[in-house]
């Protein structure tokens, strides 16, 4: 059994928080919310950094370019916003979807970024200028996020399918159907060895990669609702999956045994939708009640 403790309750979002990304210091973190808000919070402090910005629409996504110390912002108008964080100004609006940003991704080792959109397709977008590379229609349904290992993303898509693009070659290498209803979360392992992805039927499943091949090697009823989110702790040895059922959920990473369940009840977690989760320093929940927590997992 786990060890959990509730470090803090962050409040200052007035709408449900859908965005979590890592800054440049490792006790900062930014988020995103339905109130259009992006904010930087400290975790030593449990406050808010001066540092904030409105964007005409709900904030969906968000990417930190650490080389270029850039924050990407995806939004419901399908817009990606890049700020410059040295400038503190926006420098760049990308207009590739028509729907929601749902989700970003950078690979540094390929020097792209990836969008999702609800528009069903897939964006490749140079890091170096933001130039888009190119696109993809996926899908007639929403696509709602993106990992990404060496050569490989994964996308989530609407329609039950995992589709994989090669990022050397910007080709589609694989699709499999994954899940019963819309894909809603895809995470690699830090090995790359294998894939975990979550989806509206609320199962988790294990992917086995090796040459190409993806192999189902588990699926478990998880949660009791959709999954949203799935994180690693940063040694690999636990992963955190968030839910519409408000809950959080702790597993063992190499068998998929259950933890520990982190609800209202227990813990004094979240009374709504635990929509995204971002784990360095602690494990960090937003949701739709509109709080931030912060955790702490041993």
């Amino acid at each position: 059994m786990t060890e959990v403790k509730k470090l803090a309750e962050l409040s200052g979002h007035n709408g449900a928080v859908y965005a979590l990304e890592a800054a440049a210091e490792e006790n900062c973190f930014f988020s995103g919310s339905s109130d259009k808000v992006l904010a930087k919070w400290n975790l030593d402090t449990y406050t808010p950094e001066k540092f904030s910005a409105q964007l005409p629409g709900i904030i969906y996504s968000l990417c930190f370019l650490k080389e270029k110390n850039i924050l990407l912002a995806g939004t419901s108008e399908g817009k990606i916003h890049a700020i410059d964080l040295n400038e503190k100004k926006e420098i760049k609006i990308l207009l590739n979807h028509n729907q929601p940003v749902f989700d970003i991704k950078y690979s540094a080792q390929n020097k792209v970024i990836l969008s999702a959109g609800g528009d069903g397709v897939v964006t490749i977008i140079s890091s170096e200028d933001l130039a888009t590379l190119k696109l993809f229609k996926l899908c007639n349904e929403k696509l709602r996020a993106i990992d990404i290992y060496d050569n490989n993303a994964a996308i989530a898509c609407g329609d039950g399918y995992i589709r994989v693009i090669d990022l050397a070659t910007h080709k589609i290498v694989n699709e499999f159907l994954a899940h019963k209803d819309s894909v809603y979360a895809v995470k690699f392992s830090s090995n790359g060895k294998f894939l975990l992805s979550g989806g509206k039927d609320a199962h988790l499943t294990s992917w086995q990669v090796a040459n190409g091949n993806w192999q189902k090697q588990k699926s478990i009823p998880a949660h009791n609702y959709s999954i949203y989110s799935i994180v690693f702790s940063p040694r690999g040895k636990y992963l955190a999956t968030a839910s519409r059922d408000k809950t959080i959920k702790i597993w063992n990473t190499d068998t998929l045994e259950l933890l520990t369940r982190i609800n209202k009840e227990n813990f004094e977690g979240h009374i709504n939708s635990v929509n995204k989760l971002l784990w360095g320093k602690h494990l960090i929940s937003g949701g739709d009640d509109r709080k931030i927590m912060v955790w702490e997992v041993k």
